[in-house]
This record gives C-alpha cells, sequence and structure tokens, in this order.
C-alpha cells in the first residue's frame, strides 16, 4: 500500500535531491523535537539507497523545499514519514539502477550499490547515483510500488547510531534562543488576560522610564509589544507593563474552576462510543457492579525554555524560524491572520528545549511576525517570558474519568463503562479549531470556535485509550466534551491516555483484589495478544514481581500495561516505590515492544523520557489559578520532579524485526503513572484516585 503521505506530497523531489557534493538530501515534514527522528529517519534513508549515513542530510520542517506533514505528534514520525521515505529512496533507486543497466549494458541482477557507486558482479563500475541522477525525471509520482529491501539484509537500520542532534546541542549551537542575526531586534509581548479583555489605557512613558533605555512600544487594538536593540531593556518594559495596563472585560477564574470535579456540571458535548448503554441487569449483565471516580488537574507543557521565534519582513516576503510541531500549517495559520498568501511565507524550522505538543510556540511565531510586518529588513526576536509561559500556553486538560464494571461470577469484567469529562485536547489553530493568541487581541478578532476533539479512528483525545485492550465482552465510551473550560486547552503528550490508562488500571488491580488473584495473572487471563502477554511476562520477570509481598507497610510494586492509542506500540511498567509523608521512586523497569526498532538507544531514550514525564505528572504538577488567570508562574508554584528524584530506570525493547514500526514517543508515559498509582496503593493499603499524589493527597488518603 502506498504510504499517505506520498499521496499528499506526490514528487520525488520533494523528498530527495541528488547534491553536487555527493549527498542526498532527503526532506521530512516531521521536525526534532528531542525524539531522535532526524537520526532514524536518516537510517531508513541511508539503508533504501545503500549510502553511508555521512552521504545523506535531513531537511526537516522546511516550508519551501520539504513535504507537508503537517504536525510531528501522536508518535507518527517513523510510522508516517519514516514509511514514506522508505518508499521513495527503495523507489529511486530502482529507477537509478534501471538507468545503470542500461548504460553499463548488463542484466539489473548483476549490479549492486555501495556507498552511491554501482558494481557490476561485485566489481566498481566508476559510475555513481550522481552521474545518473539528471537523466532521471525527479517531478514526477512516486508509484510506491518498489519493493524495499528485505529485514535481514540490513546493515544500518536496527543500529544504535549516536543522534545527530545532540552535538550541537550539548555545545549550545543548536537552540532557536540562541540564533543572534546581525542587527537583530528583541520584542516582548503584553499578554492580553483573556480573549474578549480590551486595553483601556497604557502608560507608555512610565514603562519607557521603567526600561531604562530606548525601547518602541508598538500597539494594534490589544497587542502590544515592546521592541528594541537591548534585550534586558525590553524584558524590564514587559516585566513592569502589566502594573501600568488598565484593561476591562478580564475572566475571573474561581479556584474550583481547575479542579477536575468542577467539570462534571458544566456545558458539554455529549459523545458516545462503543457498546449499546447497559439496560437493567440481565443475563450476563448480572453480576456485581464496581465504581470508582479518577481525575487528573490542568498540566503545563512546563518547557525548560520559553516560546521564541524570529520573524524577517522584507520584499513582501515573510519568513518564521520557530521550534513549533508543524511548519506548513504554520504558514497557513500566518496566512489566515497577516493578510499574505501562503506562497508569500516561509516557514523553517530550529530547535527548541522542549515540546511535548501544542505549547506556544506557535503564538510565539505570530507574536514575531506581526512585529516584523511592522518593521521590514529587520530581524525580530521575539521570546516569551516564563510568566507568559506558564500563563497563556495552551495547557493539558483537567480530566475526570468514572469507570463502572460488571463482574462476572468468575470475578471477570463482563460489562465497562468510562464516563469521561475533559475540555478538548486538540484546539491548534485551525479555520475550524482554535486560533492563535495575538490574533485575538486584534481587530475583527477569529470567531470563538466549537471545540471538537480527535475522532476514534485517529485514536480520539479525551478519549484516548478509554477502552480497554483486554478481552471485555461489552465495553463503552461515555465523553462529556466540556465547551467552557477556564483556561485554553490543546495537546499534551498522550493527550487524554495518561488519565484514562491510570483509571483503567487502577481498576485492574481492585478487580484483580477482588478475585483474590495477583494483579499481573489476572491481566494476563484477559489478554490475548501475544504481544501484550509478551512485555507483561517480560516486565514482570525483570522486577522479580513474584516476590512481591502483601503490602500496606510503606513500600510498594506496581504494574500496569496499555498499547498506546490500541495500535502503536505496547509497554508494561513495573515500579518499585516506598512512600512515607510523599512518593520516593526507587526503581522503574519499561519493557516496549515497537516492531521494527530504527535505532534501538533512540527508542530506549523514549521509553527513559516518557517514564519520567509519566512520573512527574503523576506526582507533581497542577496548574494553579484564581482571579484573572493562571499563578503558578514559575517552577517553585509549579513542581516538577527534579534530577534527584529520578529513580533507576531500566529500558528494554523486544526485538521484533518481522513487524512493523510502530509509534514510541509516547508509549510509556500512561502506563508509568498508572503503575505509581498501584504502586503507591500497594505501599499504602489504600487507594488515592486523584492526581497528583502529592504529600496533601496522601496525608489526606490517611486520615480519612
Amino acid at each position: 500500500m502506498k504510504p499517505a503521505n506520498l499521496t499528499i506530497n506526490p514528487r520525488f523531489d520533494t523528498w530527495l535531491k541528488f547534491q553536487a557534493d555527493e549527498t542526498v538530501r532527503v526532506a521530512t515534514g516531521k521536525v526534532e523535537i528531542g525524539q531522535g527522528v532526524v537520526t532514524a529517519l536518516s537510517q531508513i534513508a541511508a539503508e533504501e539507497l545503500d549510502l553511508s549515513l555521512s552521504q545523506v542530510v535531513i531537511l526537516a520542517g522546511d516550508t519551501d523545499q520539504g513535504p507537508n506533514e503537517r504536525y510531528t505528534s501522536s508518535s507518527l514520525s517513523i510510522m508516517d514519514s519514516g514509511a514514506a521515505i522508505r518508499a521513495v529512496c527503495a523507489e529511486a533507486r530502482a529507477l537509478l539502477l534501471r538507468r545503470a543497466a542500461l548504460r553499463l549494458n548488463c542484466g539489473g541482477e548483476q549490479l549492486s550499490v555501495e556507498e552511491g557507486a554501482f558494481l557490476v558482479d561485485g566489481a566498481s563500475t566508476g559510475l555513481t547515483y550522481w552521474d545518473l541522477a539528471n537523466d532521471v525525471d525527479w517531478s514526477q509520482a512516486p508509484t510506491g510500488e518498489a519493493i524495499p529491501k528485505a529485514t535481514q539484509d540490513y546493515r544500518i537500520v536496527g543500529q544504535s547510531i549516536p543522534r545527530h542532534d545532540l552535538p550541537e546541542k550539548l555545545t549550545g549551537r543548536a537552540f532557536i534562543h540562541d540564533w543572534l542575526p546581525d542587527g537583530v531586534v528583541h520584542a516582548r509581548v503584553l499578554r492580553q488576560p483573556g480573549r474578549g479583555a480590551v486595553l483601556q489605557s497604557l502608560d507608555e512613558a512610565a514603562i519607557k522610564r521603567a526600561a531604562g533605555a530606548d525601547i518602541e512600544v508598538l500597539r494594534e487594538a490589544n497587542f502590544v509589544a515592546f521592541v528594541g536593540a537591548d534585550e534586558s531593556a525590553v524584558e524590564t518594559a514587559a516585566a513592569a507593563a502589566p502594573e501600568h495596563a488598565q484593561w476591562s472585560g478580564a475572566p475571573q477564574i474561581n479556584p474550583d474552576q481547575q479542579e477536575a470535579a468542577w467539570l462534571r456540571d458544566q456545558p458539554a458535548i455529549e459523545r458516545k462510543f462503543g457498546a449499546e448503554d447497559a439496560a437493567a441487569p440481565q443475563g450476563d449483565l448480572v453480576g456485581e457492579l464496581v465504581q470508582a471516580t479518577f481525575s487528573r488537574p490542568y498540566v503545563a507543557h512546563a518547557s525548560m525554555a520559553p516560546s521564541c521565534a524570529l520573524a524577517l519582513f522584507e520584499d513582501a516576503h515573510l519568513t518564521i524560524w520557530s521550534h513549533g510541531q508543524g511548519m506548513h500549517p504554520l504558514r497557513a495559520n500566518l496566512a489566515n491572520v497577516v493578510g499574505l498568501p501562503e506562497a508569500a511565507i516561509t516557514a523553517r524550522h530550529m530547535n527548541g528545549a522542549g515540546c511535548y505538543g501544542h505549547n506556544g510556540a506557535d503564538d510565539a511565531a505570530l507574536d514575531a511576525a506581526l512585529i516584523a510586518m511592522r518593521m521590514p529588513g529587520r530581524h525580530i526576536r521575539l521570546q516569551w517570558r516564563r510568566e507568559d509561559e506558564f500563563g497563556f500556553e495552551p495547557f493539558g486538560p483537567a480530566m475526570l474519568v468514572d469507570i463502572s464494571v460488571r463482574v462476572d461470577d468468575a470475578g471477570r469484567p463482563s460489562d465497562w463503562t468510562a464516563e469521561i469529562w475533559s475540555p478538548t485536547h486538540v484546539q491548534r489553530p485551525l479555520p475550524d479549531s482554535g486560533s492563535l493568541l495575538a490574533a485575538e487581541a486584534l481587530e475583527n478578532p477569529p470567531p470563538v470556535q466549537i471545540p471538537d476533539d480527535p475522532p476514534e479512528e485517529r485514536g480520539g483525545g479525551g478519549t484516548r485509550n478509554a477502552k480497554p485492550y483486554y478481552d471485555i465482552p461489552n465495553s463503552r465510551i461515555h465523553h462529556h466534551l466540556v465547551t467552557t473550560p477556564p483556561v485554553r486547552t490543546s495537546a499534551l503528550r498522550t493527550l487524554g491516555a495518561l488519565p484514562n490508562v491510570f483509571a483503567l488500571e487502577a481498576m485492574m488491580d481492585e478487580l484483580a483484589s477482588r478475585a483474590g488473584e495477583d494483579p499481573l495473572d489476572y491481566r494476563l487471563s484477559l489478554l490475548p495478544d501475544q504481544r501484550a502477554r509478551a512485555v507483561l511476562e517480560e516486565a514482570a520477570a525483570r522486577a522479580d514481581w513474584r516476590s512481591r509481598g502483601a503490602g500496606g507497610e510503606g513500600r510498594g510494586l506496581g504494574l500496569a500495561f496499555s498499547r498506546y492509542k490500541n495500535t502503536a506500540a505496547y509497554a508494561a511498567v513495573v515500579v518499585a516505590l516506598h512512600v512515607d509523608e510523599e512518593v520516593h521512586l526507587e526503581k522503574i523497569c519499561v519493557v516496549a515492544d515497537t516492531g521494527l526498532v530504527i535505532n534501538p538507544d533512540g527508542v530506549r531514550n523514549q521509553l527513559e523520557g516518557g517514564v519520567v514525564q509519566g512520573a512527574s505528572w503523576t506526582l507533581k504538577e497542577q496548574v494553579q489559578m484564581q482571579g484573572p488567570g493562571v499563578t503558578s508562574l514559575d517552577w517553585d508554584s509549579y513542581p516538577i520532579l527534579r534530577f534527584s528524584e529520578i529513580p533507576e530506570i531500566e529500558a528494554e525493547v523486544l526485538d521484533r524485526p518481522e513487524e512493523p514500526s510502530l509509534g514510541v514517543g509516547e508509549c510509556a508515559v500512561s502506563p508509568t503513572a498508572a503503575a505509581i498509582g498501584n504502586a503507591v496503593a500497594h505501599a499504602l493499603g489504600v487507594r488515592i484516585h486523584h492526581m497528583p499524589l502529592s504529600r496533601q493527597r496522601i496525608m489526606e488518603t490517611l486520615l480519612t
């Protein structure tokens, strides 16, 4: 089957370019956000083209020269872009081999390729790809019919190649925040405190005095920017500005609104999936009904560096440099706001320090673009303040999850209902979705959109992983898509999977306890999928699960499993910890099945990173709100897991080269959260249902 991204980008030269220095430029719409994708995609290309890695140059996230693969999200880079690059490179090699056979007057079976050079019966011919590249029409569409290399012939794919992006990152030369073009002008913004807030007055003179250096104040409607050559001056101006601005119509948030429980009674769009609603218990549904409620609060991306963008408007053309996740969508979104045709905008990706979903990067890009179009010919470097990042980025939604399970006489679930309350998980700026922040501050802001959530066939948003992967006769999801949350929400790593898996796997432990069975054995009895069983059994063996005690004495061992989106990578996690006034992680073992592994070390990096982030969300993180907005605006009020709190992590990948590659980037996050929850319940002898599992929640649970 032809990869979908080849249908969207139907020209060879969008993907490949044979360059004069005898390298091949391979373009991708996916971008490097710490997952090692640039390295893995270069391995796929080098493998299929029979090149060395040094002969492959990856161009990632460039709207002028690369394919439109939308966003780098949902653990799809290798599954989607990797599949497309494999198909394109395999077919390009086949086309060049045909040309070589004609040029050398030999049979195709006599030809082979080493580092782009053709051999006949193993002997050098002096002919290379680059000698023949101009003989092929690269404007044609790939058919997708070329047969890729057999996995048993791989020499580069499957090897732990050092990541290409790390040397520059480790020496501080990679990040957009550190790029200072000659004559660059720095900028900061005064954020509108909420959609509809109107700036009644702004004391520009007081702000300029606070800056202590020459700055310019740009204002259009409710959008305000501070611009100058001295970055410290514009930073000081932005810090002082809120005290000298008067707004009307700003929102007022009650602290109750920050809690997931508040969602239950709010206006919502009703969505139902799965089996019909169960009627009064009858037949196979007769049995005990087990119910529990779980929740997660609003959480932040908490990127280590705040959002940043550079922009240049010159000769009626706008160029944007951004660390966002999708350059083609960014170009389209900017065009909608600034009134330029897409052809007059170039968007190029640069590395940022942390992403994990829809953070403030796209908003910062529009901020920079608006300023650049008012200062033609100057590079504008726009950086958010830390307070902007924590206060105005799109947050991961709070979620409330009710699980109701009816069990049969053997203690097995015969009917399962997950009822979920959640704001939207996807509000990236599109014509029928959310909008960029600055657009809401301009004259004639875009209309408020009715929120939506990804359809179930794409893994869902608030419903992601809510359907049990276990063998349960009847299961259904009732999703209350809350339409009026107190803050903007959008995509954060795993979307709704983490709270859903946390709830689902907690219930599996509860059902095992009621049945008087070991949690591992109980799960295995409901899992016909041998790959799912294998990761569970391997994780349990590595963590010495069978030595697990009765619990209730402060030390806990917890286990959890999920298959991300029920279609991507499998992961099982076992967590060892102890609890006094708070949770102390000791060791986490994660085992994953990701199908064909492109770069084993890269996959382990992803698993380890997912474990750390899942643990931080579970134990530490919660956005605080009151009055005009978010109040957790720094690392003290929004704590994350510290280096000193990270336990030993053992990450193992099962080798499945005969299976297609599965998305791995998010697979470990959710089962880590669930395994921690189960380990805490084992340690305390009582379960904490609501994240974060903080000192306050532990003490409240133990005292009730």
